[in-house]
């Protein structure tokens, strides 16, 4: 965790690995985002009944919006009270999937994403528990809680493309991490495109 907190964000350059390509070319674009929504999400690790790594994913409800039916990370739209988009990503979680916010521990927060579809800004923080929580969906939010094991995710093997139909862009073909049967792509996998590089070089996974 020490290394985790001193070492420099890889940033953007990280994320665009798992950008699609309809994605990578909109990062050129210089987007008027200051009235972009803001949001905050958390990549949480916890320790697995086998005592792995693992951390919690969230299959969205089915709704009229351009993240329907995702897999995504736990978090949401800042609110007025929140401090700053790490309280939001915690006030979400708890919200999102019962984990007491108070019991999370912040390790560092991670490098925003803008979604040009959505109109949001979001702020990825990086934290963990120190035992197995017993999750609690929230029922107008979340459709299914998904624990995935870290080394499982980080296999090489588990990046592949995919076709995927997009709300906004129809049909494509994406990079995608493929686990457990679910496909995380777009900006979830960007996000989580960064927390692999981060623990790459820090040498904690090839």
């Amino acid at each position: 965790m020490s290394k985790i907190k001193k070492i420099d964000l890889p940033g953007q350059d990280a994320q665009v690995l798992l950008a699609p390509d309809f994605r990578k070319e909109s990062l050129k674009i210089n987007y008027n985002i200051e009235h972009a929504k803001r949001a905050g999400v958390m990549i949480l690790f916890y320790p697995g009944q086998n005592d792995q790594t693992h951390l919690v994913l969230i299959l969205r409800k089915s709704y009229k919006g351009v993240h329907s039916n995702q897999v995504a990370l736990p978090g949401g739209k800042e609110e007025k009270k929140d401090n700053n988009l790490i309280a939001t990503a915690l006030r979400e979680t708890e919200e999102e999937i019962g984990v007491e916010a108070s019991s999370i521990e912040v390790i560092r927060p991670m490098t925003e994403l803008y979604i040009p579809p959505s109109n949001y800004i979001v702020k990825p923080t990086f934290a963990k528990v120190d035992y197995l929580p017993q999750f609690k969906p929230q029922a107008s939010e979340v459709e299914k809680i998904i624990p995935i094991q870290l080394e499982d995710l980080l296999l090489p093997s588990n990046i592949k493309p995919c076709i995927i139909n997009t709300s906004y862009a129809g049909q494509k073909e994406v990079m995608s991490y493929q686990v457990n049967g679910y496909t995380i792509w777009g900006a979830t996998a960007m996000m989580l495109s960064e927390l692999q590089v981060l623990l790459k070089n820090i040498d904690l996974y090839p």
